[in-house]
């Protein structure tokens, strides 16, 4: 099964891909998680990444896409995977589909978590991960870069018919059994 969990900053995208890797047995990509351990390892992929997120950007569409396609290599992807945090632009959505059509494979789900906007503020702001741009300015920043240039991502997928709206409100448990009846019903 390859799987896409997507939503804005805050919805919940790695808890969730998290339980989802371990309920399906298939890897969690998460490009969030690659940069942070390069940015906590001060590698120079890390140093140029934590510059352009201090601002509060996304990174460069090629960085990211090639960082993915680099990472799919892995025999560990072969049966599935999750994938968190990517694609975040439409250029790097037709970069992934390219790839996906060189193996001969498919998107199986596209899983939106719709939550509103209040609630992920609150939630970036109370999860204390420490993050440099966890300021209620550059939050509302990273929201308005999301719905800018991610957004169109999910306009891009509903046009392939994989995209499945999933309530990102409640417990983690209620969250994920309503992500799990959704892949079962596949």
């Amino acid at each position: 099964m390859r799987i896409i969990i997507f939503g804005p900053p805050g919805a919940g995208k790695g808890t969730q891909a998290n339980l989802i890797s371990e309920e399906f047995n298939i890897p969690h990509l998460s490009t969030g998680e690659i940069f942070r351990s390069a940015i906590k390892n001060e590698t120079p992929l890390g140093k140029e990444v934590k510059a352009i997120l201090d601002a509060g950007d996304l990174v460069p569409d090629e960085k990211v896409v090639g960082l993915v396609k680099e990472e799919l290599k892995d025999d560990k992807y072969n049966g599935g995977y999750i994938l968190d945090g990517f694609p975040r632009t439409v250029p790097q959505a037709k970069a992934f589909d390219d790839l996906l059509d060189e193996k001969g494979k498919t998107l199986d789900a596209f899983l939106q978590l719709e939550v509103p906007e209040q609630e992920l503020i609150d939630r970036i702001l109370s999860r204390g991960e420490g993050r440099s741009d966890d300021s209620p300015e550059k939050v509302k920043n990273r929201l308005s870069v999301y719905h800018k240039e991610t957004e169109p991502v999910l306009k891009y997928y509903k046009k392939q018919d994989v995209v499945k709206t999933i309530d990102g409100v409640g417990s983690i448990k209620e969250i994920f059994n309503r992500i799990k009846d959704t892949l079962n019903s596949k």
